[in-house]
């Protein structure tokens, strides 16, 4: 479905310039769940934005269904359908579920009261709803998530889709995904430490130091996990919370 050869970004600084990614070589596959984790500042939000477009490679290509993307827009690449979610939702004053929805279909034939069912929201209750700060972090993320769901996408990328919202709506989003993958032939990427969302994954990358170090099972992660936990002096230092210290790993 997707893939990243040889992939270098480099962006500038105050430092000068200053290399992000190295070398990533990455193949998705059609309707499965990749979990991107790691070290904070390691690379995980820059391979989601490569594959969007927000940062441009420097080396290296990045293939859709066999073609070449690498210099295309992020608007082009939507055309082609990928579809991006960012950490922290836009609010947009004066527009409803319903605008936001219709605007994000465009041409494809979909079932507005379908799509806020399948993120968990009634339609009845959100489709006139102006999305504005009545709209909880959770909700608005469902919705969010509803908008990219309506562009049809072939490969959808999460950046951390928990960040900021409480443990219910945190609940809430995972059973959306787990939904999500049932019912649709999306291949989902989600960037995060939490350990409910890497339990979705049917692969788990790890990335440090702008590398992919390892690519393995949940299942595999989580035990390399726990025996770190295990060993750990004071025990807090690898699981607390939920969240992963994936630094340790």
């Amino acid at each position: 479905m997707l893939k990243m050869q040889d992939v270098n970004v480099r962006v500038s600084s105050n430092l000068g310039e200053v290399q992000i990614l190295k070398n990533i070589n990455l193949t998705l596959e059609k309707n499965k769940i990749y979990v991107i984790t790691g070290p904070n500042g390691g690379g995980k939000s820059t391979i989601g934005k490569s594959i969007m477009g927000i940062y441009q490679v420097q080396e290296g290509d990045i293939f859709l269904e066999e073609e070449k993307i690498t210099s295309l827009s992020i608007t082009e690449r939507a055309k082609r359908g990928i579809g991006y979610a960012f950490q922290t939702p836009a609010r947009f004053k004066g527009l409803k579920v319903e605008d936001l929805l219709k605007l994000a279909a465009k041409d494809n034939p979909v079932n507005l009261y379908e799509l806020l069912y399948d993120v968990g929201l009634c339609a009845q209750d959100y489709l006139h709803r102006d999305i504005d700060s009545t709209i909880s972090g959770g909700e608005l993320k469902r919705i969010e998530i509803a908008s990219i769901l309506a562009q049809n996408p072939k490969v959808a990328v999460f950046d951390e889709p928990e960040a900021g919202i409480d443990l219910w709506s945190f609940q809430r989003l995972t059973e959306t995904f787990e939904n999500l993958h049932k019912k649709y032939e999306t291949t989902i990427v989600i960037i995060s430490h939490q350990e409910r969302i890497l339990k979705l994954a049917d692969q788990v990358i790890l990335v440090k130091d702008g590398e992919i170090s390892e690519i393995t099972s949940h299942e595999k992660f989580l035990q390399h996990i726990a025996i770190l936990d295990s060993e750990c002096s004071c025990h807090n230092n690898c699981v607390k919370g939920g969240v992963l210290d994936v630094d340790n790993y």
